[in-house]
């Protein structure tokens, strides 16, 4: 869940005013930063255009909504210079940044370029639209504590991912970590992550000296890291971990970071270890908190500081992150949990 954080070695913003919707900011010689509309809190996600030759390759979409296409259609007609996309690239496969790539791929008859498990797994969620909840899903958070009101609204909002989604390609360019990429004048290396997403990649220029890092890295707030009904014994943490690592050792600290929320920044290690140091923290505190046994729902506030119960989705996301520390905590045997005959969890130290 994004949640703001104190940070001992707080990144630099090098840039003045982001762009509004529609427009942009240039970056660097043919790479330019874009703004398109979300709702809030969140308000906004942060796009790039890349000088392609003949026209531009686009880095993340924004959400499916007549907001995004509009803002789409004014950067095109402005700034883009009513040069064609030739190329979309999804860094994940959340809506906020594939919703549009459907519309954007139909548009200029491109293709769309992803890691094999975000373009599948976002197929797989568009196509429980429509569909029930899952029995899987109701025991799933009846496990973690929930109450019926609240099975009630995640049977009510289940299915709704693909309605922020436009239809996907029914094809695409796979991407690979380690893959070189030739984007108009320039060769861009993709690094693959987990832990927010399954398959992230982000791109990063060395002659730009440039990542273009997606929900990878975040300057001011911390990607959510999940567990969720589909694989609920997942340890999404500990690859969380571990790709916080292999950016430390892959990417060189002195690149300006373009973030998909927030503004651009330097400092890249240091907020790679702030964003562990974080997460170790939490680790500590929910062990702290097992002095005798307790369910996920007991637990929130050892992890986060305001009250996730106003809002179902906010609920959802608590409730995948204290998984992900809990199940990190179990596979190595720091804690374990007592299924009682209601089907609840009971986690203790282990």
């Amino acid at each position: 869940m994004k949640t703001a954080e104190q940070q001992p070695d707080a990144p630099t913003y090098p840039f003045g005013a982001a762009p509004k919707h529609g427009d942009a900011v240039q970056i660097a010689g043919g790479l330019l930063w874009m703004r398109k509309p979300l709702p809030p809190p969140l308000a906004h996600i942060n796009t790039w255009a890349i000088d392609d030759g003949d026209g531009w390759a686009a880095v993340d979409t924004g959400l499916q909504s007549a907001e995004t296409a509009a803002a789409w259609s004014e950067a095109i007609a402005g700034p883009l210079g009513q040069r064609p996309i030739t190329r979309v690239f999804g860094t994940h496969m959340h809506p906020d940044h594939i919703g549009m790539a459907g519309w954007l791929t139909r548009r200029f008859d491109c293709r769309l370029w992803m890691t094999r498990l975000e373009y599948l797994t976002c197929r797989v969620l568009v196509a429980d639209t429509g569909r029930e909840a899952p029995a899987e899903g109701v025991e799933f958070y009846r496990r973690a504590g929930w109450d019926d009101d609240a099975i009630d609204q995640y049977r009510a909002r289940f299915g709704g991912f693909g309605k922020a989604v436009y239809r996907l390609p029914d094809s695409y360019r796979r991407i690979v970590d380690g893959e070189r990429l030739a984007i108009g004048d320039h060769e861009w290396t993709v690094i693959v992550g987990s832990g927010h997403s399954p398959e992230h990649a982000s791109l990063y220029c060395p002659t730009l000296r440039v990542l273009i890092s997606g929900d990878q890295v975040l300057p001011r707030i911390s990607s959510n890291v999940s567990v969720f009904p589909t694989e609920p014994d997942a340890d999404p943490l500990g690859d969380w971990f571990d790709s916080l690592a292999h950016f430390e050792r892959s990417v060189p600290d002195d690149v300006l970071v373009l973030p998909s929320h927030n503004e651009p920044f330097t400092g890249l290690h240091s907020r790679l270890r702030s964003l562990e140091h974080g997460h170790r923290r939490g680790l500590e505190r929910l062990l702290k908190s097992l002095v005798e046994p307790r369910r996920v729902v007991d637990l929130f506030g050892a992890l986060f500081a305001r009250n996730v119960y106003t809002d179902p989705h906010l609920l959802g996301m608590a409730t995948g992150e204290c998984i992900a520390h809990l199940n990190y905590l179990a596979r190595r045997g720091e804690v374990r949990a007592d299924v009682g005959d209601d089907g609840v969890a009971w986690y203790r130290k282990g």
